[in-house]
């Protein structure tokens, strides 16, 4: 019997859009003119004048404006997906519309033991905690170094965070660097490890995060930064950062008008250095301040999936911000907190999610957050999933096997597919007797004894014994450099 069904349409998952498209339009035509009426501040000149030559207008030596047509050139030229790699030239994952990859965050100034539960400096020995839980988790997708080691050469710390990750997992890196030279170094690194330059090119298992001053000031190792990857054709990451009340209009639409045009500006810089550079927009920004404490909101609900609309609008890679939470300590506005930026951010599409396990609006991180967000994405990725509606799903022939008296559980049909249904693994769902049985165990308990299994159980796959000295050889010469400076 022949089944054809003609335009059978349904959705790919769930459905979110914070802006509609004429919002978009809008926010992007006020970027625009503050562009061309406003401005920006670039500190290296080599941005100047690549602008300048492409016929933007520079005043007061470095105030740069940027008509409208640049901003479109470059839009022509930019890739619309962005692919990276595993260690090992492998297991490709598309940042392109639809797809949401999880990963940590990097350069958190405080850890939270997860044997003793106390707050304290990190040590390099974290970052390889740390990245070794990553490479075990399933659902950490990419990595970051997650925390700044107070036991090495402040100066080099972002090398030996380079070689940790490179080390300790095959997992795609997003790095982020100290200064320019720091970026140089971790490049490097990278293409020590795929077997030279072109090979990094060609399947990059590594990108940038660039934190830029405002969206109207850029400062030079930012502008360097971005010039240097796009050059070598590796993908950028390129963040302005504005606070709203602070160093932005109090309004997220203000605010976010100034993120924008900063990325704009980032844009078509990395263009104008080489046509096709791969660049990714963030999916955060404008974020304010508590008027009571003067703290960054880290986690506030108003700014969030306005730029997830403009990266969709754009129809360009988005770097989201999720996981995370304001809470002090694991506890449960930690986990509320954690689910409730993982759902925002997934549900508004951002491709790659950073900043799980992240504490104390980003000065401090857990290993065992780090697990409790491993558990939230596997909630995610079910909830999230397209309904499969079709006659093996419907079982309209087993229902009337079974009829009204019957029952499903051993049927062929429930063997066949009980296991797509989302079963916890951290998450409690035993009754009150059997959770006792088991020890009773709070959910940061269960995580941090997660964390510790981990580390006593899991050998991340190892790097070859060249590529190792070759990255080493790169943490001692730049020891060597600072020290004589």
């Amino acid at each position: 019997m022949a089944r054809i069904r003609v335009n059978d349409r349904c959705f790919g998952g769930a459905q979110y859009g914070r802006l509609s498209p004429q919002q978009c339009q809008k926010l992007h035509n006020a970027s625009l003119e503050i562009l061309a009426r406003t401005g920006a501040r670039l500190h290296d000149q080599e941005a100047i004048d690549l602008l300048k030559t492409a016929g933007a207008s520079v005043s007061e030596g470095n105030r740069v404006r940027i008509p409208a047509g640049l901003v479109e050139k470059a839009f022509s030229t930019v890739p619309k997906r962005v692919t990276l790699f595993d260690r090992n030239g492998r297991s490709p994952i598309f940042l392109e519309d639809g797809n949401c990859h999880y990963g940590t965050g990097s350069d958190c100034l405080n850890i939270v033991d997860h044997r003793t539960g106390k707050r304290r400096k990190p040590v390099l020995q974290d970052v390889v905690d740390g990245i070794t839980v990553c490479d075990a988790l399933p659902h950490v997708d990419f990595v970051m170094s997650m925390f700044l080691p107070m036991d090495v050469n402040a100066m080099v710390s972002d090398r030996y965070q380079m070689e940790v990750m490179l080390n300790t997992t095959t997992k795609p890196i997003v790095f982020v660097t100290n200064e320019f030279s720091g970026c140089v170094d971790a490049v490097e690194m990278a293409e020590a490890v795929a077997g030279g330059a072109e090979a990094l090119k060609l399947r990059p298992f590594v990108a940038c995060y660039i934190n830029v001053t405002t969206g109207l000031r850029h400062n030079e190792e930012a502008l360097q930064k971005l010039l240097f990857l796009a050059g070598k054709g590796l993908p950028a990451i390129y963040v302005p950062v504005v606070v709203s009340s602070i160093s932005g209009p109090v309004t997220p639409a203000a605010s976010m008008a100034l993120v924008n045009a900063g990325v704009l500006v980032g844009l078509v810089l990395s263009q104008l250095k080489r046509e096709g550079a791969p660049f990714i927009v963030p999916g955060w920004g404008a974020e304010g301040m508590d008027m009571r404490t003067m703290v960054n909101l880290y986690c506030a609900p108003d700014p969030k999936g306005i730029s997830h609309a403009m990266g969709h609008y754009y129809n360009l890679p988005i770097f989201g911000l999720g996981g995370c939470s304001e809470a002090k300590v694991p506890d449960q506005q930690a986990t509320a907190e954690a689910a409730l930026t993982l759902m925002v951010e997934t549900l508004g599409g951002a491709n790659i999610i950073h900043d799980m396990g992240y504490l104390e609006s980003g000065l401090c991180g857990s290993l065992v957050q780090l697990v409790i967000c491993n558990e939230i994405v596997g909630w995610l990725e079910h909830v999230m999933a397209p309904v499969e509606i079709n006659d093996e799903t419907l079982a309209l022939d087993l229902i009337d096997e079974v009829g009204p008296d019957g029952q499903f559980l051993d049927s062929d049909h429930t063997m066949a597919h009980f296991r797509e249904r989302w079963n916890p693994d951290l998450f409690e769902a035993g009754n009150y007797e059997q959770w006792m049985a088991k020890g009773g165990q709070s959910l940061t308990e269960r995580a941090a004894a997660r964390v510790k299994k981990i580390l006593a159980e899991h050998r991340p796959e190892p790097l070859p014994e060249e590529a190792r000295e070759k990255i080493r050889a790169v943490v001692r010469r730049a020891e060597e450099q600072f020290a004589e400076g």
